[in-house]
Formats: structure tokens, C-alpha cells, sequence
């Protein structure tokens, strides 16, 4: 036992004695390590032969015989370049160079032969690449040999440029030589960034330090396309004065290089005039020239041309969009849909649960037909023949009720929709009407199917122009809008001319006034002009509080902002002058005239501003509150009886003070409500223009609809229609959904029009089915019954071939014609129960201005159409990508005419033709490909 005792002691001892020698083992090899770790871990045979000649020559630098200072540096130079010439890594000469830095920097100092000394400099600007806190790449880059900059590779001009991008900010503008030093760099960077790929980063530069005008010398034809399409695409996330700056630099490089229909949407995009009519102009192509009419005519421009021009009637004739209706017609019977529906056709009432014959079907029949009115003239939109008003229209018509005569009439405008010369004879009998209102809408419908179209005789203005000072205001109406919708963006003087008068008389209630200013805003919208300007503010600043607070005051506003559409700066001024009216009605003009002015900029600190009005909370006091408030009051009055009168007068005095005070306090609270309302609608404005800041606003709407006041609500699913217009999301479509089934009956009715705008024109299965249930649900509900019968109707607009989007040609251009009429139709809503469902739901009919057909046609050089196969499917985004992208994702075969859903883009399917323009939307002619080959 004795024995196995002292052997197990003595195996425990050396076991005790390892540990320790085992701990300190560990603790020399984790020294080792870091010290490995710090040198290079797993150093292969070659990097440490790497290292010892890096070593080895910046040894050599530090030496006292200058004569081996060059050859050092020509053997760290042909290390370094090299190993740069691929960067899917750090190169290693860069990597192991780092601990000798400071030690070059010290050898320049101390090299005294000059072109040694700018030799040494270059290496120190390449190294100079990996210590990211100084910048020692570009101060020793100016002290170098100054050989070309891209000899370094691509890495090192990517870091210069960035260098001199923080340099420029750094100095000031009086500085002229260190800028014009940085300039020269840059002159020598933008060829090389343009021969290796690298345009985005060129752009990005010269962005930079705001010398874009460098841009246009050193692009060439071989990537012109690709440097104008990052500029574009730039345009939505840059500060005011650049966007225009981008667009301009675009414009001018397309017209270089003979590009004249994509100068002109730059143009276009920039909004000015001068510069579209010279675009137009300075082409002197005349087929070109034809391709570019049909761009104005879509985005409803029409310019002055010399009448000695070639092809002067042709080219009026497409921008006047006079073709537009024959081509719509060709597409119906390409597709077979010329047969005319009725509303019964679209409510598919047989797949609906069986409901009682009495009651629900028979609810509020007037209100029912007149949805039937609005249904029918959506869906029969623009193909000229319907069942209801065709055969025996005044049988239907007096089947509504007085303000329902006069939409039931307008909506004959809408089936003959573009068809000027033959629509107005078919409109005309209903002029002679006995009944007031069947006038009235028969004037709205003169206009409506002007809509869109120019005509050298003016039917419009000759049949309306009688009616605006008419005795009876309903027939003013009809007048006023249908002037409004037949000129919309022309800025006809002689037509504004006409209607400014009638803000000033004394027999136009606030609905006519508030009608005539919308409608001057609709003719002079995105124009700044002055006389509706001035005589729009005139009429705000004479009318009295009370008429201010009707709710037809708030198109007023609107006008004046739609004549400010998307001009951003200019509107400063006019919103200083609403500064004189009333606080209730004041902050309501101002914050909807501003998200005018920026409609469609993406502009996110007005988004922001827009979001801090909505978070603010206001309690709204009770009227149980101040009934209590009234009977204290008296009771007070009571017991003071009894002492003297002066007391008992001065008191009352102090109480009529409180009561006014407490009048104050209410109205302030009430006034910012519609504020609040006016902002929402605002935020989906400005940031509808691009997919980010859309889907960045949706968040801020779910927020908005759970936590928000009830007057946001009720505007939130508003805003979502506007932000989405004909573009079913379906995330969008489960929210609004959702709210159709709101406890606010206001909330549900806007959620379930929302629903309507979400899908207009798009035929979709699953927004057709859900507002089938929505109509089962609300069947004993008239109001949510009309509103979901109208829903249908849009969804269903022209059959399926028509779109509200206010955006074309690839969603980069913004029509502002139809905004006016988008917002017009929504900022009723914000009143739903008094406008659209009281009386004045004839401003539906202000949708017309946002609808065209969503179609690709195709033509000749003759303009002759012309079936070309083409390949549509989803469009992709190729911003800044290498090579020659696809375009289209899941993509299918078509011939032309064909329809373009939203999001989709086409393209030519064979090389036989080349289009005239790069857009394929709309009308597109093509040209015969003289180097095709058939069957190659």
C-alpha cells in the first residue's frame, strides 16, 4: 500500500510541474502568434520572398548612395503595378509596404534629384491608397512625375477621385489655383474612367464638384447612352438646383449625338418650354420629327409651327392627338372588344348569394342609377357605343334625379370620348333639353370628349363660351368644367379669359367659383401664369370667413397650386401672400398650394415636413363639454342678480371674453384638422414620382392609419390611390381591403374608391372579386354601395385598356394635365359626404383629363400601322450596369397593337425594324433596317 501511495505522488508531482511548463508554452506560442499575426499569418515561400525584397529595397532607399535610389524605386514600382492589374483582393506589395509608410515619406524628403523625387511621390501616392485618414494619395500624386493616372489601375483612380471630391469641398471658390491643380487631375481621370466601364464613377465626380459641363467633351458615341441614362436616373435623388442641372447635361449630349426624341423628354422632364420647341426645331429629320409630335401630343404640348414647314398638317394633326381616337378603335377590334357592356355585365350580380327580392335590391334607386351612369360611361369609355344612352338616352336619364340628370348626361361624353367630329352631333340634341340639368351635363359632355384633343375650329369654346355667365348656376357648371376638361394645359388666353370673370360675380355661388378657379387651374396648370394667379389670390383675399369655410373653398387653393405644378422655388411668393387669410382656411391653402409646387420631385425634407403636421395631436372639445360650460354660466348669472349692475356688467364683459377665447381656441383646433388631411394627400404626391420614396410612404400610411387623427384616416387611403394610380399592389390592395369594412363610414368610402383608382383600367380578377364581396357586404348600405358600384366601373375603365397613370414614357415623364385631374377627383373626397355623395359627384368627370389608352401601336414612316412582333415583360432596371443588360425579364412574343400593363416594358423582337425612339409606348414609328437580313 506504502508503496502505491509514494508512485501515485510521484506521478503527481512531474504531472503538476507539466501543467505549468504546458501554460507557459501556451503563453510564448499566443506571443508568437500575435506576433505572426501582426507580420502575416501562414506566410507562403513566395510572400516571404515578396517581403524580404520589399524590405530589402526600402533598405536600399535609406542608404546614403543615392544611386541605387532609382533602381529601388523601378523595382517597388513594376511590384506594385504588377499586382494591380486584378483587385479581387489587396494587392500583397500594397499590404506588406504599409509598416515602411512613414519611412518613404521620409526618403522624399530627403531625395534631392528631381525626377527622382517625383518617382519616389508616385509610390507614395499608391501607398497612400491604404491609409484611408490622410490625403497623401492625391497630395504626392500632384507632386509626381504626373504619367498617366490609369497606368496605376482602376482602384487607385477610384480612390484619387474621391480624394479630389473632399479636397474641392475643403477649398474655397477664391482659391483658383488649387482648383484649377484639381481640375487638371480630373480632365485626366474622365477619359480613363470612360474607356474601362467606369462612366457612373465619371458622373459621380463631376457631380461633385458641379463641373458637369466637362461631361459633354469626353463622351463618345460608344457610351452616350449609358452616361445620359445614370444622369436620368440620377434626377429623383438630387437637390433642387442639380436635378435641372443633370436633365440639362443629358439634353445636350442626346442632341450631340443626334438624339432628338430623348432631348426632347429631358426637355419635357425639365418643363421648359423654350427648350422643347428647340428641340423639336433643330431636328431636321421629318419622320423624326413626326415620332417627336406624338411624344408632345401624349404629354398634351402643342407648339406654334411656320406653316411653310414640310408636313406642316401632319405634324399639327398628331400633336393635336386628332388620330388618337381611330387608333383606339383599331386596337378594340384587334382585340374584339368593340361589343358594348352594360353595368350588369361588370356587377355579375348572378354570382352574388341570393338576397331577398324586397328591400336591399330595390335601396335608394336613384343613387343606383346613377352609379349604372358613371359604370356604364367608364367601361364603355372611348369606343362610341353603349346600351343605356345610345338607343333611347332620355328613357335612362330620367331615371335620376336632378344633379344625377346632369353626370348621367356628362357621362355620353365619356363613351364618345377623343371622337370630336362625330361625338358633338350625337351630344347635340340633348342642348335643347327642357330640363336644366340635362343641359348642363350636355355642355360637361361637349367638353369631355374634347378632352385631350385639339381642334382648329374650337367646338368647345364656341358651344360653352354662351352658358359661363348663364343666369341658372347649374348650367355654369357644365360649362365651366367642360371648358376646363376640353383645354386643360393648352393656357388659352382667350379661354382663361372667359372664365376669370365669373370668380367675380355676384350671382356665382362658392360651387361655380370654386368650379371657374379649378377650371383656370386645369387650362394654365405648370405655366406660373400670372393673370390666374392674381385674380385667383384676388378672389381668396375678398371673400369672407364664412364663405371660406365652404366646403367648395378648397378647390380655390387648388387652382392656384395646379398653376404652380412641380415648379418648386416659384411658389415662395404666393404662399407669402395667403398669409393674409383667415388662420382656419390659411394653413390648409398654404400646405396645399406648397406639395404642388413639388408634386412628383421626390422632395424629402417636404415629406418630412409634411409627416411633422401630421404627427401633430389636437383635442377637439366636445360639444357635451360646453353645453356643461353653458349651464354653469347661467347658473352664475343667477346668483349674481341680486348685486349691482355695474359688478353684473363687468363681469359679463369677462365672460364674453372667455367664450370668445375659448371660440379661438376651438377654431384653431378645427382649422389644422384639414391641414393635417391636405398633407397626407401631399406626401403621396411629391414622393409618387419614384419606387422608393413610394414604398417608403406606404410605411409612413400604415403608421398614419393607426395612430393618426380621424381626419388622416380617412385621407390615408386617398394618398395610397394616388401614390399606386392603376398599379394593383397587392399589399396596397389587402390595406385598403381592410378599411373598406371601417367603423368611420368616411374611412370606408374613400378605402373603397382608393380601391377603384388602385386598379383602374386593369381589369384585375382579384380586385373584380373583392369588390364583388364588398358589395354583397354593403348591399343595405346605399352610400358604400354607390362608392363600391364606382370602384367597379374604374376597374373596369375602357374594357380594360385605359390607365389614370399620370406617368409615361418608362414612368420618367409626369403628365401634369392628369394630376390636375387625379387631384381635383381626390381633394373632393376629403368632403366625401357633401361632395361626391351631397350633389357635385359630377367631379368624377375630372378623371378624364389622367385617361389614356395604355397601348403600344406601331407605324410606318407614312404612318401607316404596321404589325411588328415585339417581346413584352417586366421592365429591369440597368442603371450603371456593365456590358449590354436585358432590358425585360419574362418576356412574351406580341404583334402590335398591343397592351402595356404597369411595369412593363417592350421591345422589337426582330432586328427587321428600328424604332425612332427608345421608349416603346404609345405611338412608336419604326424604320426599315437597311443591314437586316432575312432569315439570319
Amino acid at each position: 500500500m506504502v508503496e502505491k501511495k509514494t508512485e501515485t505522488q510521484t506521478e503527481s508531482k512531474p504531472a503538476d510541474s507539466s501543467t505549468e511548463k504546458d501554460k507557459s508554452e501556451k503563453k510564448k506560442d499566443e506571443k508568437k502568434k500575435d506576433e505572426k499575426e501582426e507580420k502575416e499569418p501562414d506566410l507562403s515561400e513566395e510572400d516571404r520572398q515578396l517581403i524580404d525584397e520589399l524590405n530589402m529595397l526600402v533598405d536600399r532607399l535609406t542608404e546614403s548612395d543615392t544611386k541605387l535610389y532609382k533602381p529601388a524605386l523601378e523595382s517597388l514600382r513594376s511590384q506594385i503595378r504588377s499586382s494591380t492589374s486584378s483587385m479581387t483582393s489587396v494587392p500583397k506589395p500594397l499590404k506588406f509596404l504599409r509598416p515602411h509608410y512613414d519611412t518613404l515619406k521620409q526618403v522624399y524628403e530627403k531625395i534631392e534629384d528631381i525626377e527622382t523625387k517625383r518617382f519616389c511621390a508616385d509610390i507614395v501616392s499608391v501607398l497612400g491608397m491604404t491609409m484611408s485618414d490622410t490625403r497623401d494619395c492625391l497630395r504626392f500624386r500632384q507632386l509626381g512625375s504626373k504619367e498617366e493616372v490609369g497606368s496605376w489601375g482602376h482602384e487607385y483612380v477610384r480612390h484619387l477621385s474621391g480624394e479630389i471630391c473632399q479636397e474641392w469641398n475643403d477649398t474655397m471658390e477664391s482659391d483658383t489655383t488649387e482648383r484649377e491643380m484639381l481640375l487638371r487631375l480630373v480632365e485626366q481621370i474622365l477619359p480613363y474612367d470612360m474607356d474601362h466601364n467606369a462612366e457612373t464613377d465619371a458622373c459621380d465626380l463631376l457631380m461633385e464638384i458641379e463641373r458637369l459641363d466637362l461631361l459633354e467633351g469626353c463622351v463618345d458615341r460608344s457610351v452616350f447612352q449609358r452616361v445620359c441614362l445614370y444622369l436620368t436616373s440620377c434626377v429623383a435623388y438630387v437637390p433642387e438646383p442639380e436635378d435641372s442641372q443633370l436633365l440639362k447635361t443629358a439634353l445636350t449630349i442626346f442632341r450631340k449625338f443626334g438624339r432628338y426624341p430623348e432631348a426632347l423628354r429631358c426637355a419635357i422632364q425639365l418643363n421648359d418650354m423654350r427648350l422643347v420647341e428647340e428641340s423639336f426645331k433643330s431636328c431636321k429629320d421629318i419622320v423624326v420629327q413626326k415620332q417627336m409630335a406624338f411624344i408632345l401630343g401624349r404629354q398634351q404640348i402643342f407648339l406654334e409651327l411656320d406653316e411653310d414647314m414640310d408636313e406642316y398638317d401632319e405634324l399639327v394633326e398628331i400633336m393635336s392627338n386628332a388620330h388618337l381616337n381611330n387608333n383606339f378603335l383599331a386596337l378594340a377590334r384587334e382585340l374584339d372588344i368593340m361589343e358594348p357592356k352594360v353595368p350588369e355585365d361588370i356587377y355579375k350580380s348572378h354570382l352574388e348569394p341570393n338576397r331577398p327580392s324586397f328591400g336591399s335590391s330595390n335601396v335608394d334607386s336613384a343613387r343606383q342609377n346613377l352609379a349604372s351612369s358613371f359604370v356604364n360611361g367608364f367601361v364603355n369609355a372611348a369606343f362610341g357605343q353603349d346600351k343605356l344612352l345610345m338607343d333611347d338616352g332620355n328613357k335612362w336619364l330620367y331615371k335620376n334625379k336632378d344633379h344625377g340628370m346632369l353626370s348621367a348626361t356628362a357621362s355620353l361624353g365619356l363613351i364618345l370620348l377623343w371622337d370630336v367630329d362625330g361625338g358633338l352631333t350625337q351630344i347635340d340634341k340633348y342642348l335643347y333639353s327642357a330640363e336644366d340639368y340635362i343641359k348642363s351635363g350636355a355642355l360637361l359632355a361637349c367638353g369631355i370628349v374634347n378632352s385631350g384633343v385639339r381642334n382648329e375650329c374650337d367646338p368647345a369654346r364656341a358651344l360653352l363660351s354662351d352658358y359661363v355667365l348663364h343666369n341658372s348656376n347649374v348650367m355654369r357648371i357644365g360649362a365651366i368644367i367642360g371648358l376646363g376638361l376640353a383645354y386643360a394645359g393648352s393656357d388659352r388666353e382667350d379661354v382663361i379669359s372667359l372664365l376669370l370673370p365669373v370668380l367675380a360675380d355676384a350671382k356665382s355661388n362658392m360651387e361655380v367659383v370654386g368650379m371657374a378657379a379649378l377650371s383656370c387651374g386645369m387650362i394654365a396648370v405648370g405655366t406660373c401664369n400670372s393673370e390666374v394667379t392674381s385674380t385667383i389670390l384676388q378672389t381668396l383675399m375678398e371673400k369672407s370667413e364664412s364663405d371660406l369655410k365652404n366646403t367648395y373653398a378648397r378647390f380655390i387653393p387648388l387652382a392656384l397650386g395646379l398653376t404652380y405644378l412641380g415648379k418648386q422655388e416659384a411658389i415662395e411668393a404666393i404662399i407669402a401672400a395667403l398669409e393674409v387669410l383667415p388662420e382656419p382656411f390659411r394653413s390648409m391653402a398654404s400646405v396645399l398650394v406648397d406639395v404642388c409646387a413639388y408634386a412628383g420631385t421626390g422632395n424629402v425634407l417636404k415629406v418630412q415636413h409634411l409627416l411633422h403636421i401630421c404627427s401633430e395631436h389636437y383635442d377637439h372639445t366636445d360639444s357635451e363639454e360646453a353645453k356643461e360650460s353653458k349651464k354653469d354660466e347661467k347658473a352664475k348669472k343667477k346668483e349674481e342678480k341680486e348685486k349691482k349692475e355695474e359688478k353684473k356688467e363687468e363681469k359679463e364683459k369677462k365672460e364674453e371674453k372667455k367664450a370668445d377665447k375659448k371660440e379661438d381656441e376651438k377654431e384653431k383646433k378645427l382649422d389644422l384638422s384639414s391641414q393635417q388631411a391636405v398633407a397626407v394627400l401631399g406626401i403621396a404626391l411629391i414622393a409618387m414620382g419614384e419606387d422608393i420614396g413610394s414604398e417608403m410612404s406606404f410605411r409612413s400610411f400604415g403608421h398614419l392609419l393607426r395612430y393618426g387623427e380621424p381626419v388622416i384616416r380617412r385621407a390615408v387611403p386617398l394618398a395610397m390611390a394616388l401614390s399606386s394610380v392603376s398599379n394593383p399592389n397587392i399589399s396596397m390592395m389587402e390595406t385598403l381591403s381592410k378599411f373598406s369594412h371601417d367603423s368611420d363610414q368616411e374611412v370606408a368610402h374613400n378605402a373603397i374608391f382608393a380601391m377603384g383608382m388602385l386598379g383602374a383600367g386593369t381589369n384585375n380578377a382579384r380586385l373584380a372579386a373583392m369588390l364583388r364581396q364588398l358589395a354583397v357586404y354593403h348591399a343595405k348600405d346605399p352610400a358604400n354601395l354607390f362608392m363600391v358600384r364606382l370602384a367597379q366601373g374604374l376597374t373596369h375603365l375602357g374594357k380594360g385598356t385605359l390607365t389614370l397613370s399620370p406617368y409615361h414614357s418608362d414612368r420618367a415623364i409626369m403628365s401634369p394635365v392628369a394630376v390636375g385631374g387625379l387631384l381635383a377627383a381626390l381633394i373632393s373626397f376629403l368632403d366625401v359626404k357633401n361632395i361626391v355623395l351631397g350633389k357635385s359627384h359630377y367631379i368624377l368627370y375630372y378623371l378624364v383629363s389622367a385617361m389614356q389608352p395604355r397601348m403600344l401601336v406601331t407605324f410606318d414612316e407614312e404612318i401607316h400601322p404596321l404589325s411588328v412582333s415585339v417581346r413584352v415583360g417586366q421592365a429591369v432596371d440597368v442603371v450603371g450596369q456593365a456590358g449590354k443588360p436585358k432590358t425585360i425579364t419574362g418576356f412574351q412574343t406580341h404583334t402590335t397593337p398591343v397592351l402595356l400593363a404597369h411595369g412593363e416594358r417592350a421591345e422589337l423582337a426582330t432586328e427587321e425594324y428600328i424604332p425612332l425612339t427608345p421608349v416603346m409606348e404609345g405611338f412608336v414609328i419604326v424604320r426599315k433596317n437597311p443591314d437586316y437580313v432575312s432569315g439570319s
